[in-house]
């Protein structure tokens, strides 16, 4: 009898399991038990163990003869020398890559161009009515000249670090495995080609900035930060490949009384006294080019607060507006002529509440009660 512990015992699966099973398994127990990476104290043999029944169980030929004879096999066991392709299972990158972040599998580089950010400034009535921008930039064009090869005449010769893969290759030796590593060619940029001659418009780049007039529109309700993409506008693609995306990133300027909350916008409204006693009506421009009327009932304290629907901004989803939310505040002129301070002294008996302790007691019981 064999001292190993059972193979589908040490993946933790049943008898049953399929190839996703044991695939996602062994991903998980070799990250876990991977030696560079865990802190169990027995993380190498553990490790070992893993690899070793995901080599048996994951090759049908071995996993018959296991669950027909066990360990020992039909004769005698079934060796050493497993080989799992391990840039298979882990998504087409070496081990290392898969368990550290690391990126990129083989095969030369796709060729699509590379996406443009551009940070638009606009203003808030932009924002509210939408609207359709058009700005001037240099950006990058295929090369006329060498038709985007980099090559004079567009001569292209095989790369010789390479050999025209576009890849270079090494071995990972893993214990019992054996993983391949890929990485793109420096020298032609994973092209496995390279220009014969370089050319003089371009610089070898097989592109060339070109002012260029872009247009976009800003959707009405759009929030900072919102970004707008135009396919195609990007950098050129290579080997015939597609350009790359232009993407515009909105930045909202602030408004010098308005504060946003999704399409709600929010303002605080100065008033005197008797502005709040008597009740008053405000008229002011709005963000959408019609006035915006406050009235503000008799009685009125500062912290109250008016609502106005349907006069925010637009919803980019489900229609409609969202609301403006006046805060009332009391305003306190820093200086007073003689005629109002006198005024003020004889109006000061008549304004002062009756019974200041009582009031004070029910304010405070207000607060507590959470009124």
């Amino acid at each position: 009898m064999s001292g190993k512990r059972d193979y589908y015992e040490v993946l933790g699966l049943g008898r049953d399991a399929d190839e996703k099973a044991l695939k996602n398994a062994f991903r998980r127990l070799a990250r876990k038990y991977h030696p560079d990476r865990s802190e169990e104290p027995d993380a190498e043999d553990r490790f070992k163990e893993i690899q070793e029944a995901y080599a048996v169980l994951s090759d049908p030929s071995k996993r018959g003869q296991y669950d027909r004879f066990g360990h020992d096999g039909p004769s005698g066991g079934f060796g050493g020398g497993f080989n799992v392709d391990l840039s298979d299972l882990f998504g087409g990158s070496d081990i290392f890559s898969a368990f550290f972040g690391g990126g990129g599998g083989g095969g030369q580089r796709s060729g699509r161009g590379s996406d443009i950010l551009y940070r638009h400034t606009v203003s808030s009535e932009d924002v509210m009515n939408g609207t359709e921008e058009e700005i001037e930039l240099d950006l990058p064009a295929p090369c006329s000249v060498c038709s985007s090869t980099g090559a004079e005449g567009g001569v292209l010769e095989t790369c010789s670090e390479c050999s025209g893969r576009g890849v270079l290759s090494r071995v990972v030796q893993m214990g019992p495995f054996q993983s391949r590593q890929d990485r793109p060619c420096s020298t032609c940029d994973g092209r496995g080609k390279i220009p014969k001659t370089i050319c003089k418009v371009c610089k070898g780049r097989g592109r060339v900035d070109r002012n260029t007039t872009v247009r976009f529109g800003i959707p009405a309700g759009a929030e900072d930060g919102t970004r707008l993409r135009l396919r195609g506008k990007g950098e050129p693609g290579r080997n015939g490949q597609p350009a790359g995306d232009f993407l515009v990133e909105l930045e909202v300027s602030p408004h010098p009384f308005f504060e946003r909350s999704r399409s709600d916008l929010i303002m605080s409204l100065p008033l005197g006294y008797a502005d709040l006693a008597l009740g008053t009506t405000v008229t002011l421009d709005h963000l959408d080019g019609k006035p915006l009327e406050i009235r503000v009932p008799k009685g009125s304290t500062a912290g109250d607060t008016i609502d106005l629907p349907r006069r925010g901004f637009p919803r980019l989803r489900g229609g409609g507006r969202g609301d403006v939310v006046v805060l009332l505040k009391l305003h306190m002129p820093t200086k007073l002529p003689r005629k109002t301070k006198a005024a003020l002294e004889e109006l000061r008996d008549e304004l002062a509440p009756k019974d200041l302790e009582e009031r004070i007691r029910e304010e405070a019981d207000t607060r507590r009660r959470g009124g």
